[in-house]
């Protein structure tokens, strides 16, 4: 099959989902290897920003998705009325930094190093689909383990969490 048929192909189901699409779906549907298929968005990627085309690709580890391009976001905000975000707490926020950076983690994990109770911020985490339920530890009572979402990636704009900023693990010094 020729590159140009299957940049269409691809292009069509994106559209048609307007959701993300994991790319080993996309491979099976296409019989397509791994790297072929991961070739074959890079190229339609470039394409796309060559001819500064108002949709782009946006691809995680896991997923790909048609989006708007970032350069005409002035001109759709005009357009349409500005969407109303869902807003993320502090505690909200800290938790799902825990999350990011030690997944898979359990509900009493996230309370340890927090020191504070975590069930409305894991539930309203888990509503936005921020995170995801990871299965059980296997420990007493086998507490359910969570992780963050492609969702996740796509809210705070990076494709993996190795794009996440590195953390400081050295203790503040109170003497100064």
């Amino acid at each position: 099959m020729e590159c140009k048929e299957l940049f269409s192909k691809i292009e069509c189901l994106l559209f048609v989902s307007g959701e993300p699409i994991e790319i080993k779906e996309l491979r099976t549907a296409l019989e397509m290897t791994d790297i072929e298929m991961r070739s074959l968005l890079g190229d339609m990627q470039a394409l796309y920003e060559s001819e500064k085309r108002g949709i782009r690709l946006y691809i995680t580890d896991e997923a790909v998705q048609l989006v708007t391009n970032p350069e005409y976001i002035d001109f759709v905000e005009r357009f349409f009325s500005p969407p109303q975000e869902k807003a993320i707490s502090q505690s909200m926020l800290e938790t799902l930094a825990i999350i990011a950076y030690r997944q898979p983690v359990t509900r009493g994990d996230l309370e340890a190093i927090r020191g504070v109770r975590c069930e409305y911020a894991i539930a309203q985490l888990l509503k936005q689909g921020l995170i995801e339920e990871r299965g059980k530890r296997d420990a007493v009572g086998h507490p359910m383990q969570f992780g963050t979402t492609d969702a996740f990636l796509r809210f705070f704009g990076i494709c993996s969490l190795s794009e996440l900023p590195a953390i400081d693990t050295e203790p503040l010094d109170d003497s100064a």
